[in-house]
């Protein structure tokens, strides 16, 4: 699951996913309607149109995920797009001695650029400084390097900033329920993202004084987990008015739970943006209401700005020479609303 730090979140640009469909938002940065069309210093920005053949090395964990099996779609399609990118994927490995080996492979075959999602970012830090020193430019995707010196750019999710909007979204549906109940399913609780989704969730309950959370079980991320957990929470907590459940995947347990209790008598959040997540809220015949994103389509992002770096040019509608840093994604709130607008970005 994707793991990113508080400090890469709140130094990063804000980009929304309002826009992204089948593209990505970051796309309008780097694509343009006319060609070659200058960043506002006049740098050239990275166009559609055919520029210097970019081979772009992709290195990510082992897709077994719905989450990081959109992530590898993601970085696939959009390279396909340009017909200057070639990109050599690695199969990807959780065992982070086996994720070392294939990206100094790609450092070997020279690489122009690359793009590295870490199984963990901490143990895959000194790779990164490797390709750095080797003059490969480092696009660290969501999971973060110990040190900004292991890579050129970053660009990831907002996990405190999911438990920020998913507190503010439950808070303004309760704000009128006196002594509230809320409870949470959490995901692996040895993963730094997991701490920072539950304190921007307990942060936001705390504008909300009538909202107590009573209870928290952590899973793990997958089906089986989310179902086992959630049984347990619902056996412990007979009465209660709303869920945040991390991951939308493990959603797919707690749901199963939360029907076979026969239990409709509280509204829940999901989290990430699985496309059964989106079906179910638009249907809205059921407890999920609303997830509150953490885009996969920051991979596509990632190719994007990658292929800008191995053509050394800027970012259209930016002032700056160079392309930012730190780019962090916005967890954008999918409900009844504007599900039909985040449908296509839905992932299996």
């Amino acid at each position: 699951m994707p793991e990113s730090t508080p400090f890469a979140s709140r130094r990063g640009l804000l980009f929304g996913t309002a826009a992204v469909g089948a593209g990505v938002l970051l796309a309008g940065c780097t694509s343009n309607e006319s060609d070659n069309e200058p960043a506002a210093n006049d740098q050239p920005a990275a166009a559609d149109t055919p520029g210097k053949a970019v081979t772009i090395g992709f290195a990510g964990p082992q897709a077994d995920h719905g989450w990081l099996n959109a992530i590898n779609d993601n970085a696939k399609s959009r390279a396909k797009k340009y017909s200057d990118v070639t990109l050599e994927i690695t199969e990807g490995a959780n065992d982070t001695a086996a994720q070392i080996g294939q990206i100094e492979t790609l450092i070997n075959k020279k690489v122009d650029v690359l793009v590295i999602l870490p199984a963990d970012g901490k143990a895959l830090t000194q790779v990164g400084l490797k390709a750095m020193r080797a003059g490969i430019p480092v696009v660290n995707l969501d999971r973060i390097f110990n040190t900004p010196q292991a890579y050129r750019c970053w660009i990831g999710g907002d996990n405190y900033g999911m438990g920020l909007n998913a507190g503010h979204y439950i808070g303004e549906k309760l704000k009128d329920v006196d002594d509230a109940k809320v409870i949470e399913l959490a995901g692996l609780d040895n993963l730094e993202l997991t701490k920072q989704r539950t304190q921007g969730f307990d942060d936001a309950l705390k504008n909300y004084p009538n909202i107590k959370k009573v209870a928290r079980q952590a899973a793990d991320f997958t089906v089986e987990s989310g179902q086992a957990k959630m049984a347990q929470l619902l056996q412990a907590q007979p009465k209660f008015d709303a869920l945040w459940n991390h991951d939308d995947d493990q959603g797919v347990g707690a749901l199963r739970a939360i029907a076979q209790a026969g239990r409709d008598d509280f509204l829940m959040v999901g989290g990430a943006g699985a496309l059964s997540a989106f079906q179910a809220i638009k249907q809205d015949n059921g407890v999920l209401k609303a997830t509150v994103l953490y885009p996969p389509t920051m991979a596509a992002s990632a190719i994007d700005l990658a292929r800008a770096l191995g053509q050394s040019k800027g970012i259209g509608g930016l002032s700056e020479f160079e392309i930012p840093t730190s780019l962090t994604l916005y967890s954008a709130v999918v409900d009844k609303t504007n599900v039909d607008q985040y449908m296509p970005t839905g992932f299996k």
